[in-house]
């Protein structure tokens, strides 16, 4: 009888293996459907808070544009006050810096300068109503729940925002975010059309080339016109329509006053003389009591320019060279990098240096020849500029300045301007020369004089009202200080 018990062993122990690795493998199994559940549960996390971050963020973006918005958003009077210029800078210009820099906003983060929070039901239905919250579009997938406006902690910066949201997963995620602003403070254009010098030759043909609506003239020195009647007189009930001087019977306008430095001469006077003197001509400013004209600093409008926009050097021929780099045979002609394709195509910012590039002097003045069908953007020309559009203009959309209606409520009226060949701030150091028939919507800055290049030629000004808020389109009022952003938790 033969022996079987080795061959039943070694079933035996090939048994128990395959039992022991099947309990590993088991076991192995478990782990990695754990590891996987964890591993899913970690990224749902993670993507929950990286909702939660972006909406924060996105709240605190909302705010930096209500400082670059005219209308701010509801007319909320909390928020309109959030972007008002409340102090004064050491030349008397509204600021959010006083004289000694400091910064307008002086709250803490226990006791904000701006405070909204969910747990108010009036601020509750202000930030995430969702037909009339200002961060309704957000409520899908979060909500507001607290957000403060106060000092910044670095010096020469605007202020601190502090933002705090929660998602609307199961369960919630709360997020807050915290940044600082600096601020432009680009000095504001308050007047339509300035002057350092004359305007206007004391000969026939020489008369001022410049019409202005909607908004102030200064002239440094003397004002030279063919008639006193030439001058818009200024009136509470004259028609607001669009039409330039020349297409309506009476020179008239709501906002026109005329601030002149020496006097105004007359080419063809009345005979006989008149001595009707409308009441928006000021005449005898210099030296008492003084003609501000707005100023830009060379140095600061050049670092503006080269942080926030475009920055070129000029040649003797007028050729361009981005970045201030003058190489043979790369310079562009002003219509290549100066054009506006259609209203709405902003330039922005453009700085435009000396042949130096050292501050202005008589002997380093270069000419800028602008032949853009439209241009739209804050051209600031240290030299000279031949404005001569090659086209008619176009069409643009706007509001007039404020006018008061019903007691003390102030509105805008919406208008459509046609035949706009330049949109937005014209500033050079030198002279306007002025070729052809030219409408421009927005201001005119020129160190030295305005004149016309030959029989016919002329400027008529509409004046953008937000420039002398400070509102420059295609610049930031507020931006982002590097460096600033954090997340709390």
């Amino acid at each position: 009888m033969l022996c079987t018990c080795g061959k039943d062993d070694q079933r035996g122990i090939a048994l128990l293996g395959a039992m022991v690795i099947v309990l590993v493998l088991s076991v192995l199994a478990t782990t990695l459907m754990n590891l996987s559940g964890q591993e899913a549960l970690s990224a749902n996390a993670a993507g929950q808070m990286a909702v939660a971050q972006q909406l924060a963020d996105a709240s605190a973006e909302l705010v930096v544009d209500w400082f670059h918005d005219p209308q701010p958003t509801s007319g909320v009077p909390a928020i309109m006050s959030l972007r008002a210029k409340r102090n004064h800078d050491a030349e008397g210009k509204s600021s959010f810096f006083d004289a000694t820099g400091r910064s307008q906003f002086v709250g803490s983060n226990d006791q904000p300068d701006f405070h909204l929070q969910a747990g108010n039901d009036t601020d509750n239905r202000l930030l995430n109503d969702p037909e009339s919250g200002i961060f309704r579009a957000m409520g899908q997938l979060g909500q507001v729940e607290e957000l403060k406006v106060y000092a910044p902690t670095d010096p020469g910066l605007l202020c601190t925002i502090d933002t705090t949201i929660a998602t609307k997963t199961n369960p919630s995620v709360r997020q807050s975010v915290r940044l600082q602003l600096g601020a432009l403070d680009l000095p504001p254009l308050k007047a339509a059309v300035q002057v350092g010098q004359h305007l206007g030759l004391l000969l026939p043909g020489g008369e001022s080339p410049v019409a202005v609506h909607w908004g102030d003239l200064k002239v440094g020195e003397n004002l030279v016109l063919k008639q006193a009647k030439d001058l818009p007189r200024k009136g509470a009930i004259a028609p607001v329509t669009g039409q330039g001087y020349d297409e309506t019977d009476q020179r008239e306008d709501r906002w026109m006053e005329v601030w002149v430095g020496g006097d105004v001469r007359l080419t063809k006077p009345a005979t006989p003389p008149t001595t009707d003197v409308p009441s928006n001509l000021h005449v005898g400013q210099h030296p008492i009591p003084g003609l501000h004209l707005d100023d830009w600093p060379y140095e600061h409008l050049k670092r503006l320019a080269k942080r926030f926009g475009r920055y070129f050097a000029i040649d003797r021929e007028g050729l361009l060279y981005p970045q201030g780099v003058i190489e043979i045979g790369k310079g562009l002609l002003p219509e290549e990098a100066l054009r506006s394709q259609a209203p709405g195509d902003q330039l922005g910012l453009i700085f435009i240096d000396t042949l130096d590039q050292t501050a202005p002097r008589l002997d380093n003045l270069g000419v800028l020849t602008l032949r853009a069908p439209y241009l739209e953007g804050t051209i600031v020309m240290q030299g000279h500029v031949v404005l001569a559009p090659n086209g008619p203009g176009v069409a643009i959309s706007t509001l007039t300045p404020p006018t008061t209606v019903r007691g003390n409520t102030l509105t805008r009226t919406p208008i459509h301007l046609a035949g706009m060949q330049f949109n937005g701030v014209l500033y050079a150091s030198g002279t306007v020369t002025i070729a052809g028939r030219i409408k421009l919507y927005g201001a005119v800055v020129a160190g030295e004089t305005i004149a016309a290049s030959g029989s016919g030629s002329s400027l008529e000004v509409w004046y953008d009202h937000d420039l002398g808020q400070g509102l420059f389109r295609g610049l930031p009022i507020v931006y982002r200080a590097p460096g600033t952003w954090v997340t709390r938790y």
